[in-house]
């Protein structure tokens, strides 16, 4: 079985290369048999396996870190710091702050600054948005520490807040913050996910032609129509819906039961103008036949019908 190495930092490349010498030589001889049994590149990919899987993701205080915290999300091109104290991802040292797990007196913020700068120029191109996210965290960084340096009387120390405090809740405030991004990211979004379907629909915009022929033209094709249809008219007799005859007989029925009644009550609404006629004409020829007779009170009083007694 191949040994395992002790990872080294990244920031010291003389250091990787002696690392990976000492590999080469630790390799016990059965793996070397095997290795030679093997395809140069297949004994190649043996050898270089185990380094690879221990590769940590960052150096604190000479201390390998190979895990991540499951509460922690690195973005793919974080800013590597390489410190005395600190090697690795800033977003891993600053949770390692809020832990308490590294005192930030031991930092060096203008480390940090400068490595900060040079990894600006870097992303500046493609990802401008993650290298302000990381000057906002290097800008934390110097306000407490340098808070952490002034000195304070006692009365101040213990009514100023510890300003680690304040980081704590900037940098959940900047989690809950970015957690919520990743959230509307994952929402579907147009022209990435859902691509909306337009369809053209018929152009139904009709065109009207003017007719060929005059209007003068038209006028008098009618007038030729209109004559031959006078020539083969014909007058249909039709029976009349309402007779005087009967309606005469009907006023003087209703005055049999009634010695005298209004003169409106004898016109119907439902009959129309017809009605009308037909009922008027109907009490005229009674008046005339002398079989009722027309009552007035007085002036502008109402009009009623009586039958005339012998």
């Amino acid at each position: 079985m191949t040994e395992i190495i002790e990872p080294v930092s990244l920031a010291n490349p003389d250091s990787a290369t002696d690392s990976a010498q000492v590999a080469a030589a630790n390799i016990s001889e059965s793996d070397r048999s095997t290795a030679e049994s093997l395809s140069p590149d297949a004994a190649a990919a043996q050898v270089k396996a185990p380094q690879q899987g221990e590769m940590p993701f960052a150096m604190v205080h000479g201390k390998a870190y190979t895990q991540l915290p499951q509460d922690l999300y690195i973005p793919p091109d974080a800013l590597e710091v390489f410190l005395e104290a600190f090697e690795g991802p800033l977003d891993l040292l600053l949770y390692l702050i809020r832990r308490q797990n590294i005192d930030i007196l031991e930092i060096n913020v203008s480390e940090i600054t400068s490595q900060y700068m040079a990894y600006v120029n870097l992303m500046e191109s493609h990802q401008f948005e993650l290298a302000a996210e990381y000057l906002v965290m290097a800008a934390m960084l110097a306000e407490i520490k340098s808070r952490m340096l002034l000195p304070r009387s006692s009365e101040e120390h213990e009514e100023e807040e510890d300003p680690r405090a304040s980081l704590i809740r900037r940098l959940q405030e900047y989690e809950r913050f970015k957690q919520a991004a990743e959230d509307i990211d994952k929402l579907p979004r147009v022209s990435r996910d859902v691509f909306p379907v337009t369809v053209a629909g018929p152009d139904r915009s009709l065109t009207r032609l003017d007719p060929d022929v005059e209007l003068q033209e038209l006028l008098l094709a009618l007038s030729e129509v209109l004559r031959r249809a006078d020539m083969f008219e014909s007058h249909h007799v039709s029976k009349e819906r309402l007779s005087t005859r009967e309606r005469m007989a009907q006023v003087l029925d209703t005055l049999a039961h009634q010695h005298f009644v209004p003169f409106v009550s004898l016109f119907k609404a439902e009959e129309g103008r017809l009605g009308v006629v037909v009922t008027f004409l109907a009490v005229m020829e009674l008046i005339k036949e002398s079989l009722v007779e027309i009552v007035q009170s007085e002036s502008f009083a109402p009009i009623h019908v009586k039958a005339r007694t012998q």
